[in-house]
Parts: structure tokens; C-alpha cells; sequence
């Protein structure tokens, strides 16, 4: 059991997920503005994922991703590729989404935050591309509750920015969320707008004791829908993994979601690992090369961005 004068730490890792501000969508020609259009009206059978079809790389948000790699520093990789993410979900039409694993297009960057305690440099790992998925949208009548589905958002170019764990209080975590935002508003490569999902944050927590340099059991929140919700978030989840241990529990590794109007976390599933999803090599998109001379004529073109 532990001490109840045992000082912890808190330790938060940040991933982002932006809808990039392309014409089409990100592996077919369907238009990728689906806000306050008509449920089901912007798809195609590549959207759909039916059988047979096959996708093409939208070369803007490859373009765009590349841009936001740039503006956090990071490497851009030049041979990068596509990887299957298996999983089974009814927003996941064809039980697979296209993403990427080991080749990223950018990595290796990071963002200053700056706070009461001074700057704080944010590593970030990885910037890279997917696709985003349906919309489910749940109902409940006197009768029966039941969920509804809007396949328009399915294959929105969707980029993805995680942070290491370097953060250390849900301050740092919202003032490293407002500064990304601003980015990406910036470049123009997204809206980010939290309030409509073009702009949506999973945060991973833990706790050890301070000075301890390995990580404690992971918790990653999710449903988490303003800069206010993931501040609370994350100081209800920190209190909770200290009451856990101060009370001599286990904290579980899993993936929680966020009850805005109760202000609690609550217990979703366990949390999966790479190896559940049984990633592969996307076949349908061949690995591309990056050229470094269309990188250097890129970061030549982005605007200087404020200090």
C-alpha cells in the first residue's frame, strides 16, 4: 500500500486529430465540407467501402501535413506509406481504417509552451494522415434507445499530431491545445474548431511518484469537446489515479470517456495496443517518396509564424 505522504507527479501525452481544409475528401472525389448538409448526401462507394473500390491519395493534405510537420519542427520522412488499422465499429463501414503506423510523414518536432513556471518544450512525436470515419448519432425514445448513422464526415482528410508525454498539469496540456489551434488557423491547413469536431484532442494520463522516471499504468479520456472539458478532464482523472493509489487500488490501463454534465471520467474499454489492431501495409496505396527540393520550395512559401 502506499504512503499517504507519497508526492505525485502527473504525466500527459496529447494526440489531436484535425480535418484539413481540402476540396475533396482523402482517397475520393467527394467533397470533404459536410457541415449542415443533409445526413448521407455526400458519399460515394470508396466512402462506403464497398468491395472492389480503390483509393487515391489526396495530394493537398499531404501537402498540408507536410506544412504542419514544418511548423513543429519535425523531420519530414521522405519514403512514408499508408497501413490498414483493423478494427470492428459500426461508424467503420469496411472494419478498416487507412492510416499510418511506422512511416509518418513527419516526427520528431516539438512546440514551446509557455506558462507560470516558464517555457515548456513539448516533444512532438509524430504528424500523420488518415481518414476519418462515419458519425453516430445516438437516440433514446420512451421505447427503446437506438443509433443512427451519417456517412458524409467518413473519408475526411484527417490529421493526426501526438505529443510525448511531457506535459505536467492540465494547464500545460490546455495552453499547449490553444497554441496548436493556432497553428493550424494560422497555415490554414484546418478550421479547428473544437465546438463542430474539426478539431478533437484523446488525452493520455498517468501518475508516478515525483522524481520516478517510468511511466505509470496509461488512461487515455476521451469525448472531450472544449478546451474546458479536457482541463477537467484531466484534473478529475489526476485526482482519482492518486485516490486509487492512496486507497491501495490498481490503477487498470484502459480508455475512459468524459461526462461533461456529471464532471467524472467513467470506464469505456480496456486499452488496446498496435498489436490489436493487426496493422498491415495498405495494398491499394503503394509507399510514395517525398521529394526534399518540394519540401524546402514549401517551407519557402509558409507564412513566418508569430512569436
Amino acid at each position: 500500500m502506499e504512503f499517504y505522504w507519497v508526492k505525485y507527479e502527473v504525466v500527459i501525452g496529447l494526440e489531436v486529430h484535425s480535418q484539413l481544409l481540402t476540396e475533396s475528401k482523402m482517397f475520393c472525389s467527394c467533397k470533404s465540407q459536410y457541415q449542415g448538409l443533409e445526413p448521407n448526401t455526400v458519399v460515394c462507394p470508396v466512402c462506403i467501402g464497398m468491395p472492389g473500390t480503390l483509393p487515391v491519395v489526396n495530394s493537398k493534405a499531404v501537402e498540408l501535413a507536410i506544412a504542419t510537420g514544418l511548423a513543429l519542427k519535425c523531420k519530414i520522412d521522405q519514403r512514408t506509406k499508408f497501413d490498414r488499422k483493423n478494427y470492428p465499429y459500426p461508424d467503420l463501414m469496411k472494419g478498416y481504417q487507412i492510416s499510418q503506423l511506422d512511416k509518418p510523414i513527419a516526427l520528431n518536432g516539438y512546440l514551446l509552451v509557455e506558462g507560470v513556471n516558464g517555457v515548456t518544450r513539448v516533444r512532438v512525436n509524430r504528424v500523420h494522415l488518415e481518414e476519418d470515419v462515419a458519425k453516430l448519432m445516438h437516440r433514446s425514445t420512451n421505447d427503446e434507445s437506438y443509433s443512427l448513422l451519417d456517412i458524409n464526415r467518413s473519408g475526411v482528410p484527417l490529421m493526426e499530431i501526438v505529443s510525448e508525454p511531457d506535459l505536467r498539469s492540465a494547464d500545460q496540456a490546455r495552453d499547449y491545445l490553444i497554441n496548436l489551434r493556432s497553428i493550424l488557423r494560422y497555415l490554414k491547413v484546418s478550421t479547428a474548431n473544437m465546438e463542430e469536431g474539426s478539431f478533437r484532442c484523446d488525452a493520455n494520463i498517468s501518475i508516478r511518484p515525483s522524481g520516478d522516471t517510468e511511466l505509470g499504468p496509461k488512461v487515455e479520456i476521451k469525448n472531450m469537446n472544449s478546451f474546458r472539458a479536457v482541463h477537467k478532464a484531466l484534473i478529475f482523472e489526476q485526482k482519482r489515479q492518486i485516490n486509487c493509489k492512496k486507497n491501495g487500488e490498481r490503477i487498470v490501463q484502459e480508455t475512459r470517456g468524459w461526462a461533461d454534465q456529471d464532471g467524472t471520467t467513467f470506464s469505456q474499454r480496456s486499452k488496446e495496443n498496435a498489436h490489436d489492431y493487426r496493422y498491415f501495409p495498405e495494398p491499394d496505396i503503394p509507399p510514395f517518396h517525398i521529394k526534399q527540393s518540394e519540401v524546402v520550395e514549401l517551407q519557402k512559401s509558409l507564412p513566418e509564424l508569430p512569436q
